[in-house]
């Protein structure tokens, strides 16, 4: 579990790991001390790490920075300082997946990269 105490003002962590209520990556303190980003704040709540902090007490829901996607969207800031620490939640949303895949994609096509795979006959 990532202590609190370890990480430096300026830091961005991705905790990506805790994808079922079980699972825990942070130390709750540190979601207090920390710009909260969540890939989907529902999800993060009953599943994420969120959801310890949530149950320590040591934030709100309404205490969570943003959805990645409204940050992407330009409906609110991202970093604000460069002293600030970035802690972005991510439980797995599949549209995620697939915006990266398609990214991928269009890159590979640009660049000539790439291999034709057939999956059935």
């Amino acid at each position: 579990m990532i202590d609190h105490a370890w990480v430096a003002r300026g830091c961005f962590i991705a905790a990506v790991g805790a994808d079922n209520e079980h699972k825990q990556e942070i130390d709750p303190a540190l979601f207090r001390a920390a710009r909260v980003v969540v890939d989907s704040l529902e999800q993060c709540a009953t599943i994420g790490d969120l959801h310890h902090a949530l149950d320590a007490g040591v934030m709100t829901r309404g205490e969570v920075h943003a959805e990645l996607g409204e940050i992407v969207a330009g409906r609110k800031p991202g970093r604000q300082s460069e002293s600030e620490i970035i802690l972005f939640d991510s439980s797995g949303v599949a549209l995620g997946d697939v915006a990266g895949a398609a990214v991928v994609y269009e890159r590979a096509l640009e660049r000539g990269g790439g291999a034709f795979v057939r999956l059935t006959d």
